[in-house]
């Protein structure tokens, strides 16, 4: 049987990548296939001692995103790719999590490997285009290198990840929302994710990430919002349904240049410069869907239009219990960023004449704007914490963006939420929340709606906004192990839009998703 991992070794390793993006430090996402090739996934990496575990010792004031953790609520275990992990069934296994001795050989050179493994079981159970059951499920494999002690590079790191996506999502097959029913959700493939090597300088100060990086691992990221299955509560649905390809965020990564900054420990600035479009644009003569354009994670693309984002953190009280056990007030983050995209934008209702689109008389041309751009500001904010247990209570996350209403589908995005860490009695690590959110569909899009009905006598509905509801428990059975079930109901599905398996052409009814993730930890 090999010997046990080097905790301490691994907690110097992660300071590396501290500076820059926990969800860069070792644990994330990952999820089954399904039952049989979990099983036997499981059984190779004991067999090879690859059963790369997340170590506990994750620092207590590390947050989702990167910055001081402020959140009481922020979950153990989560899907979002910003988010950290903070427990693995490493205590339950012992020695046999590395019984040929590789990963302490590998983490005594700085070199982490990492794996998880998450499944979704969800159905619709009202509402969308029909009644139906998907279940969806990711494993993810990273390794992390710390390449100082690798290779003597001082203050310099490495990370690659790849994960492998099966089953079906069920907002493709039944709700057609917007904002996705689940985070997980992708077609089925086996793809990279990020390829990067980071150098800090300055004391670590000023860190720079340089490869395929994915935006949503360190940019709008809310600490509480990390706890909800659906994925607006990480990228956003503005970001991911008015960028193009989606943006450089889960499942793709652009290739890009990141440099984050901290003067303090309470202050960072951080501005990333991607390649505009993932995986290209759509062509007539390849597929529509990006995910089908770059089946792999590895079309490397640098020749689109670029997109810049930046973005200022504000992290306060967050060390203020630190030895007395008291507080005077609570901690929280404000967050302030932007983002400009160099590309093209084509109208949704005016063509270069002028003239509506829906116009008899129209080019069929459409306007055509330079640039696009995004504001967003966020609060996340402990509100309250047990007398008894400073690690449990509630925080709150708010979060708004606004992007141009005459080149993008959604024009302003809101949503707020609340989480609760230990609300039941003896379920000290349990995280329960609700949260909300909408989406407004912009005067652009609305018009073109009003336009098509008047000009070309089509009985539609007009599309106006959609809006969530989420409500889930996350329950910690074990360390490295939960089960989380989840409620979720969508009004105006895709923003108020026909029903394509309705032959009046009626909206597409408000939905209600039950489901259910499990997690492991490794």
């Amino acid at each position: 049987m090999g010997a046990p991992v080097d905790i301490e070794a691994t907690r110097r390793f992660r300071t590396v990548g501290k500076m820059s993006n926990p969800s860069a430090e070792l644990a994330r996402r990952g999820h089954a296939r399904n039952p049989r090739a979990s099983r036997v996934a499981f059984a190779v990496a004991l067999s090879l001692g690859f059963v790369p575990i997340v170590a506990v010792a994750q620092s207590a004031n590390t947050g989702a995103g990167g910055d001081p953790r402020t959140s009481v609520a922020q979950p153990e275990v989560s899907g979002k790719p910003s988010a950290v992990a903070t427990t693995s069934i490493q205590a339950t296994l012992g020695d046999a999590a590395d019984p040929t001795g590789l990963r302490r050989f590998l983490s005594d050179r700085g070199v982490v490997l990492s794996f998880n493994a998450i499944t979704d079981i969800l159905g619709d159970t009202s509402g969308g285009t029909r009644r139906t059951a998907t279940v969806l499920g990711r494993l993810d494999m990273q390794l992390d290198a710390d390449l100082d002690r690798l290779a003597g590079w001082h203050g310099a790191a490495f990370r690659v990840e790849a994960y492998q996506i099966n089953g079906a999502g069920l907002s493709r097959a039944a709700v057609n929302d917007l904002a996705v029913v689940s985070e997980l959700e992708a077609l089925p493939s086996t793809r990279l994710y990020e390829l990067w090597i980071e150098q800090q300088v300055l004391d670590g100060q000023l860190a720079v990430k340089l490869g395929q990086v994915a935006a949503d691992t360190e940019f709008l990221v809310s600490q509480t919002a990390t706890l909800f299955i659906n994925s607006t509560f990480g990228w956003p649905t503005i970001a991911g349904t008015n960028l193009p390809s989606g943006g450089p965020a889960y499942p793709f990564g652009a290739l890009a240049i990141r440099a984050k900054y901290l003067p303090t420990p309470n202050l960072s600035f951080q501005v990333g410069l991607f390649d505009g479009d993932p995986t290209g644009p759509a062509r007539a003569w390849n597929d529509p869907d990006p995910q089908r354009r770059d089946r792999t994670g590895t079309n490397f693309r640098l020749s689109d239009p670029a997109f810049l984002i930046a973005e200022a953190a504000y992290a306060y009280n967050f060390e203020e219990r630190a030895g007395s056990g008291q507080v005077l007030d609570e901690p929280g983050t404000v967050t302030l960023g932007g983002w400009h995209h160099f590309g093209r934008f084509d109208s949704l209702r005016a063509d270069d004449t002028g003239r509506s689109l829906a116009s008899p008389s129209t080019s069929g041309v459409a306007r055509r704007f330079r640039g696009d751009d995004g504001l967003y500001g966020i609060i996340d904010q402990t509100i309250y914490r047990e007398p008894d247990d400073n690690g449990q209570g509630a925080s709150a996350f708010v979060r708004a963006v606004t992007s141009p209403g005459d080149r993008n589908l959604i024009d302003l995005y809101l949503d707020a939420g609340i989480g609760y860490r230990g609300l039941l009695p003896g379920r000290s690590n349990d995280t329960a929340g609700v949260a909300v959110s909408y989406a407004r569909i912009s005067p652009s899009a609305r018009g073109a709606d009003r336009d098509t009905i008047l000009e070309m006598g089509i009985a539609m509905p007009r599309r106006r906004f959609e809006a969530l509801f989420e409500a889930t428990y996350q329950a910690v059975l074990a360390p490295g192990v939960t089960v989380q079930p989840n409620l979720q109901y969508v009004f105006h599905p895709g923003g108020n839009v026909p029903d394509p398996r309705d032959e009046l052409g009626r909206r597409i009814r408000n939905a209600t998703v039950v489901g259910l993730r499990a997690t492991l930890t490794y």
